[in-house]
Parts: C-alpha cells; sequence; structure tokens
C-alpha cells in the first residue's frame, strides 16, 4: 500500500499526517513513527471528515489513540489551510475531547484549548486534565529530572495513564519544563502539557486561576493564557515536507503489547 503523507512539527512536537484513505492499524502507525525504519515522528494525525466538518484522528507513536493533542491541533490546522482543503479562521477542528477552534496569527497558530479541569493532587503533584490527564510537578532544574523511564504514577488515579510535565522558573511569567507523554516518551513539545504547566504555574504564582505565562519547552517558545472561560495555546506551527511512503513486511516497530512478529512498515520517500 502506498499513501501520501505530510511531515509537520509545532517546537519540535513532531507528526506524520495522512488522509482518510489511509487504513491506520497500530503496528503501521508504530511503523511510521520509527526515525530510523519510517517516516518519524511523535505520532500520526489523520484527516477525517465528519459531520461536514474534520476530525483530528490522533495516534501516539506506540500505536495507541489520544483523546487530544495541542500542537497536533495546531499542526493539523496548518495543512488544512495549505492544502486548501478549509479556508478561513477560525477552524472548527473535531477531537476524541471535543471541538477545538484554532485562529490563524501572524506568528503562529492560537487554539482555543478549552477549559482546564483541575483533579486536585495525586503523588505530591497537580493533576490537570486538558481533555487528557496531566500530572505536573514544580521543580528546581528541569534539567536533572530523569526521562529516560517513564516516570512513576498511581495507576487508580490515572487509569487510562498520564502526561507527566516538570517545570522550573525561569523569569515573572515564564518557566521552562520537560515532559514524557503516554505512548510517546519524552517529546520536545507537548501542546497540552504545556498549557496544563501553564494553568499549575498561573495558580502556584498568583493563586489565581486566570493570567498568561511564556512556556519554554526543549523545542521552542509556547504562549498559554487562561481567561475566566477558556485557555489558549499560541506558537509556530511549519510543515517541513511531503513523500509518499510503501508499506512493507517489516520487523523493527517498537509498540508495547504488540507481538514481536513481523509487521507493516514504511521507507519514505521524500519528494524534494
Amino acid at each position: 500500500m502506498r499513501f501520501r503523507f505530510t511531515k509537520g512539527h509545532g517546537t519540535g512536537n513532531d507528526f506524520v499526517i495522512v488522509d482518510e484513505s489511509v487504513s491506520l492499524t497500530p503496528e503501521l502507525v508504530a511503523a511510521i513513527c520509527d526515525r530510523r525504519f519510517g517516516v518519524g515522528g511523535d505520532g500520526v494525525l489523520r484527516v477525517q471528515r465528519r459531520d461536514g466538518g474534520f476530525f483530528m484522528d490522533y495516534w501516539n507513536s506506540d500505536g495507541s489513540l489520544s483523546e487530544m493533542c495541542g500542537n497536533g491541533v495546531r499542526v493539523f490546522a496548518r495543512y488544512l489551510w495549505e492544502s486548501g482543503l478549509a479556508t478561513g479562521s477560525p477552524l472548527e477542528i473535531g477531537t476524541r475531547a471535543g471541538v477545538r477552534k484554532a485562529y490563524l496569527e501572524w506568528d503562529g497558530i492560537r487554539v482555543d484549548m478549552g477549559a482546564p479541569v483541575l483533579l486536585g493532587h495525586s503523588e505530591g503533584g497537580r493533576a490537570i486534565s486538558m481533555g487528557n490527564p496531566h500530572l505536573i510537578y514544580q521543580v528546581s532544574s528541569v534539567d536533572d529530572v530523569d526521562l529516560s523511564v517513564a516516570p512513576a504514577f498511581d495507576k487508580e488515579f490515572f487509569p487510562e495513564g498520564v502526561n507527566v510535565s516538570y517545570y522550573e522558573w525561569a523569569g515573572e511569567n515564564h518557566v521552562r519544563m520537560r515532559v514524557y507523554e503516554r505512548g510517546s516518551g519524552e517529546t520536545l513539545s507537548c501542546g497540552t502539557g504545556a498549557t496544563a504547566v501553564g494553568v499549575a504555574a498561573i495558580l502556584e504564582s498568583s493563586g489565581q486561576p486566570t493570567g498568561a505565562i511564556t512556556v519554554d519547552v526543549p523545542g521552542g517558545r509556547l504562549t498559554v493564557t487562561v481567561d475566566e472561560q477558556t485557555s489558549w495555546l499560541a506558537g509556530p506551527a511549519v510543515l517541513v515536507f511531503s513523500g509518499e511512503a510503501d508499506s512493507v513486511s517489516w520487523t523493527g516497530a517498537k509498540a508495547p503489547n504488540l507481538a514481536p512478529s513481523p509487521r507493516p512498515g514504511v521507507l519514505p520517500r521524500v519528494q524534494r
């Protein structure tokens, strides 16, 4: 099976975008996202049409599904606009966590992330839902955090798993963060994670539920704003290249809970 794809990223959080004609499986997604044998990415965004609009079918790099991806929505919107599939701003995009609105701005794309839901505390961290679950820790230095393995968490509190983020203060209304995403491992950026960190940092600094904060991730800079109704994530979203890929019999995918038998993979044929 040969299919076309586009590669994009938001502050280094990278995705492979395909259309709805591509029949995804966990094995194929893991193979596509493999950085040595496949196209490479933190996840796959499949463009689907539902109820007259667009739906972002998001898969983590290990082949699991996720409710929402903040950087993914911004890259998805960029793709729809630049490919001519959609016009006008704002653009409504369906996700498993509900509809998100994307606004095209001169320096990037801003997304209405919805109202954060404060879930309390777990294992010494602040639990926040942005449509998907997050556990946030404030630390003295994010560089000292070991994210080579998945952080421990309370599986009864987070039965579907959780994204774990760590942040440190870098100045007034300014933090640095690192994140371990469930299903992908440490990534250069996480949009919902940055939003959750922004919410936690605003609460920690002012005790108020509203405000604005700059969030530096390893892949760049994002801005999080929280008002009385919702939260906003703004930053760059870039399309890098497009090409074709062939599905081949291949044994290199590393997807948890999948049998180690040969399974589909992809070899990119990049058009320059």
